[in-house]
């Protein structure tokens, strides 16, 4: 349904910084032991992940990818950071964000970009996608979703 009598020429899709301020505060907001142990992530926002990325997966659109973990999971060997390495990242992709958040309006913005976030730091915790797809789907199921 559309909205009349709204002026649309002052409204902008929602920038970088914008995303970037908005994993922030989801990172903030995350329950301990979580928020703890992900205090060594940082997070980035780009338009897009580069090239080399999308053809490391297989990947013929960027806007296929939404996000991504870089670095050592705590799982793995050499967990702890040595000198030289580069800090543990989640990417996040606002172009792939914007596109999914246009044709799926039953989740806002936030809860997307908290999603996406979320599941990018279950790879820092040593979850595979399968895993943390079984645990989404346990969640709903408790919730009756």
């Amino acid at each position: 349904m559309a909205v009349k009598g709204t002026e649309w020429s002052g409204f902008y899709a929602p920038s970088l910084d914008d995303l970037e301020a908005m994993a922030s505060d989801a990172l903030a907001n995350l329950p301990e032991p979580f928020k703890s142990l992900a205090a060594d992530v940082t997070c980035s926002v780009a338009e897009f992940a580069e090239d080399e990325v999308l053809d490391g997966f297989g990947m013929e659109s960027p806007f296929e990818l939404m996000g991504l973990f870089s670095g050592i999971g705590m799982t793995e060997d050499g967990a702890v950071p040595q000198t030289g390495q580069l800090p543990n990242t989640v990417f996040l992709y606002r172009r792939a964000i914007l596109d999914y958040w246009a044709e799926h309006d039953d989740n806002t913005l936030g809860e997307i970009v908290t999603h996406v976030l979320i599941h990018e730091l279950g790879h820092h915790f040593g979850f595979s996608d399968e895993e943390m797809e079984a645990l989404e789907a346990a969640a709903d199921a408790e919730e009756g979703l």
